[in-house]
């Protein structure tokens, strides 16, 4: 079996209050709610974000909201996670087409990429969790770290990178993607990191990794 750049872990199905089962259009109706969270704490900020304007923006009446969601605080922590396995994807799918680890490691920063320049509000998400809700800010960089911790020791057993401590690697590599897409895609004038700027990166990254001779 192929090494993975993220091992990505399953999450539960998403449910309404009180764990009900949700339908097909209830689930889109969930999402949209999610959607419209995600503009109005960005737009806002957390302290200034209602379920009034939440509901408003998704287009459902205040009653709708408390099928799915008990508070503000809950959409909010749910918010992160919903973000959290769209932006794991994201780097998983691009991925998938790699034979070696440079090339996962290129193809999954690229993924991150594409995913924050069409979501820039993540960035401002994460950052309020870490004063709103910093047990799921936490719980936001353990569910990444820890599948690209795995990803990572399946290629120090395949000899493609140095051996090190994968969750040290982890930590630092999403590090650098984080700070690299703050400074380019979220205070950066296109919205993108500059080509030039992603192969210094993945310059750094691959003689980091002991690989960059390995392709």
């Amino acid at each position: 079996m192929a090494e993975q750049l993220w091992v990505v872990e399953p999450d539960a199905e998403p449910t309404g209050v009180g764990g009900r089962v949700l339908t097909e259009r209830g689930a889109r109706t969930r999402e949209r709610l999610l959607q419209a969270a995600e503009e109005v704490f960005a737009s806002l900020g957390y302290h200034d974000a209602s379920i009034v304007k939440i509901t408003e923006a998704a287009a459902v009446g205040q009653g709708t909201f408390y099928l799915y969601f008990e508070s503000k605080k809950q959409i909010f922590d749910e918010l992160v996670i919903y973000l959290n396995r769209r932006v794991r994807h994201a780097m998983s799918e691009f991925s998938e087409a790699a034979s070696t680890r440079a090339e996962r490691e290129r193809l999954g920063f690229e993924g991150y990429f594409r995913f924050t320049a069409e979501h820039p509000t993540i960035y401002r998400i994460i950052r309020q969790a870490a004063i709103v809700s910093p047990d799921v800010l936490r719980e936001h960089y353990r569910r990444i770290t820890h599948g690209y911790a795995r990803g990572l020791q399946d290629a120090m057993d395949g000899g493609e990178i140095d051996q090190a401590d994968p969750e040290v690697l982890a930590w630092m590599l999403m590090g650098i993607g984080e700070m690299v897409g703050m400074r380019w895609i979220l205070w950066g004038d296109t919205r993108a990191v500059p080509s030039e700027v992603f192969d210094q990166m993945y310059q750094f990254i691959t003689r980091g990794l002991g690989s960059g001779g390995r392709e």
